[in-house]
């Protein structure tokens, strides 16, 4: 018998299982969130125009300066379908007009939270349902948090913004309108970012690491990439004809930016990484860490509130007592932060009561 009749009887086949979930998943499609926070300005619409090569707020109308300032934080959503190559991608970019243009930017950062909350626990409320088979996925998977490349290093909001959303969302720093710094302040600037990072515990995205066997060439990218952040970036959406050759950039009086050319932006690097190289393991680490930790912290508010309330008083009053009888009170922000989270918990309870009663019904 041949080489080849030998290979042919001892074939089973599940090798093939691989094509099987590749032709099944191509043909579902995939869906990505991206949220994108930062004060107006910093070039956030271009930058995700640059990234998708779309133009996704073509129908925007901005309001005056005098009108943003008296504004608080919106949230805007978009969702885009794309193809390429035989693969679909249902993408949802989540803006945040009027972040930081407010005079009073203290609570800017919670519309951001609720949002981000509010996906988590809708898919919550899917995933229990009696019919989840089509579940739509619309939690953050990334949080692109725009840094100002002027000043000295993070403000007070940007730190209480990433403090605030560390552990509900993977968040990565970018660093805007890097052309407006030279190459030895660029430098400057992200060594100063990162040890600021470090000394307040902010929890960033983590890369992955890279197993022994892993592809070297793979391995060199994925520390490229965990080294070029916060990403210093430049968008353009601009066509710009040099030497015969097309390329997206910008056109000053001094020179040329290519938003490709590493040597002048990070732009290629974030889209590598956002895109190409790490969509699926932010998607991943949105299940399995983010919203697991959402998970079990919602269902133990809900077995405390289903054993007699929240500390045994209940969240909705202005403080409780200690051991020894001694009144503590609360400050108003966290008051406030405790009732709205009392009522996610009431609509949660009243969301299983009904589950249960349809599954009884069901039953019988």
């Amino acid at each position: 018998m041949s080489q080849e009749g030998e290979h042919t009887d001892n074939f089973i086949g599940f090798s093939l299982l691989a094509d099987q979930l590749q032709r099944k998943t191509v043909k579902r499609g995939f869906e990505f969130t991206l949220m994108v926070v930062g004060e107006s300005g910093l070039g956030k619409s271009t930058l995700v125009n640059s990234l998708f090569l779309t133009d996704l707020y073509r129908n925007r109308k901005l309001p005056p300066v005098s009108e943003r300032l008296a504004k608080t934080t919106e949230i805007e959503k978009t969702t885009l379908d794309i193809e390429e190559n035989g693969v679909k991608l249902r993408l949802t970019v989540v803006d945040t007009p009027g972040f930081g243009d407010g005079l009073e930017g203290s609570d800017a950062w919670q519309a951001c939270v609720k949002y981000v909350d509010d996906q988590l626990g809708q898919y919550f409320q899917t995933e229990n349902s009696v019919n989840r088979r089509n579940i739509v996925d619309t939690r953050v998977h990334c949080c692109l948090y725009f840094l100002s490349p002027y000043g000295h290093g993070l403000r007070p909001l940007d730190l209480e913004f990433m403090r605030r959303l560390q552990y509900k969302v993977n968040l990565v720093p970018v660093l805007a309108k890097a052309d407006s710094l030279t190459k030895r302040e660029l430098i400057a600037k992200k060594k100063r970012i990162n040890a600021e990072l470090a000394e307040f515990e902010i929890e960033l995205y983590q890369f992955p690491d890279t197993d022994s066997d892993e592809d070297e060439e793979f391995k060199s990218e994925n520390d490229t990439l965990r080294r070029s952040i916060p990403f210093a970036v430049v968008g353009a959406n601009t066509v710009i004809e040099v030497g015969g050759r097309k390329i997206r950039g910008r056109q000053y009086p001094w020179g040329l930016v290519d938003i490709e050319n590493t040597e002048h932006s990070d732009f290629k690097h974030l889209k590598r990484f956002l895109i190409q190289t790490h969509m699926q393991d932010l998607k991943d680490v949105t299940h399995d860490v983010h919203y697991e930790n959402f998970r079990i912290a919602l269902l133990k508010e809900l077995e405390s509130v289903g054993g007699g309330g929240v500390g045994g008083g209940g969240v909705g009053g202005c403080g409780g007592q200690t051991a020894q009888g001694e009144e503590v009170y609360e400050d108003p922000e966290t008051i406030l932060l405790l009732q709205h989270k009392e009522e996610e918990i009431k609509k949660m309870q009243e969301m299983l009561n009904k589950m249960q009663q349809q599954l009884a019904a069901e039953s019988k």
